[in-house]
């Protein structure tokens, strides 16, 4: 069961994400912002640690799950850390996630010819 919650509310995620590339004006990079934004929001308001709970990865997997990592990291390295936890919490989350798009990045670079962009 946990991976059809996890499905349902990943895709509910990427729907609302296609709704407003279809529907308005938006470009996809501010989506992206839109997005991890409000999964800070969320976190910060402590209203998406229960659709975390309940969905598990399909609510961390997605953007929202960026900021919401980022939130929550902040979030926990200020108990420990103070002022400085709030600089520092949010990178700490999220270093291997944001290693591992590099590096990717950098290997399928290398694999295929980028072409510029006209």
């Amino acid at each position: 069961m946990d991976y059809l919650w996890a499905f349902l509310i990943g895709g509910l995620i990427c729907v609302i994400g296609q709704l407003l590339m279809d529907f308005t004006k938006l470009t996809p990079p501010r989506i992206l912002v839109i997005f991890v934004v409000s999964g800070a929001i969320l976190t910060g308001l402590g209203l998406y640690q229960p659709i975390v709970d309940f969905a598990k990865s399909g609510a961390t997997v997605p953007l929202p799950g960026f900021g919401y990592l980022l939130a929550k990291g902040a979030m926990d390295a200020v108990k420990i850390d103070g002022f400085m936890g709030a600089l520092v919490g949010g990178l700490k989350e999220t270093a291997a996630g944001i290693t591992a798009a590099i590096v990717f990045g950098y290997i399928i670079a290398l694999i295929f010819s980028p072409k510029p962009l006209r």
